[in-house]
């Protein structure tokens, strides 16, 4: 973790054995609660992007982020939900899971061929969901321009995976578990 994203570490709660045991849970709504977390976050994530012309959020706590994050730079916000729960005409990817699979998808006219979007969520794990974030954005023809985490556990790999495929990748706050 940067030192100078401790103080938003600080307010990130630590819940133990959630959702079973042996997981430490990093939650988020510690950090929302604090108006002056929230917004430093906000610009933190918002700081040194390359150019972008949409923010996408990603279901669920992606879209707090990406919103806040789409405000703060004056861009649109794209939302990329579990399939099924947009209305209208989507384009959809699958992606592993653990144990099975799962599919993302975003409105099919959401963006413009050749869109720079910026890739928003809470956390980056594995990089699953994030890399099917991206592969989802480059089908519609737009380019995943960069993705921006709060919270990265960079012993599951996720970031690096990101990084490996092409989308320059960054979170404020790492922990190393």
């Amino acid at each position: 973790m940067s030192e100078a994203n401790e103080d938003l570490s600080a307010l990130v709660r630590a819940i133990d054995d959630f959702p079973k045991p042996g997981i430490r849970f990093r939650d988020i709504t510690t950090l929302l609660l604090d108006p002056w977390g929230l917004d430093q976050t906000v610009k933190r994530l918002s700081a040194g992007l390359p150019p972008i012309d949409l923010v996408a959020g990603i279901e669920a706590r992606g879209f707090i982020f990406g919103a806040a994050v789409a405000r703060e730079l004056g861009k649109g916000l794209v939302l990329i939900r579990k399939d099924g729960k947009l209305p209208g005409r989507t384009v959809a990817v699958d992606y592993a899971l653990e144990y099975g699979q799962d599919r993302i998808a975003m409105h099919e006219d959401a963006l413009v061929p050749g869109a720079r979007v910026l890739l928003v969520d809470d956390l980056v794990a594995t990089g699953g969901t994030a890399l099917a974030a991206a592969r989802l954005v480059a089908q519609a023809g737009g380019i995943p321009a960069a993705a921006r985490f709060v919270i990265d556990l960079p012993g599951l790999g996720g970031a690096d995976r990101l990084r490996a495929a092409g989308v320059p990748t960054e979170a404020l706050i790492s922990y190393e578990e």
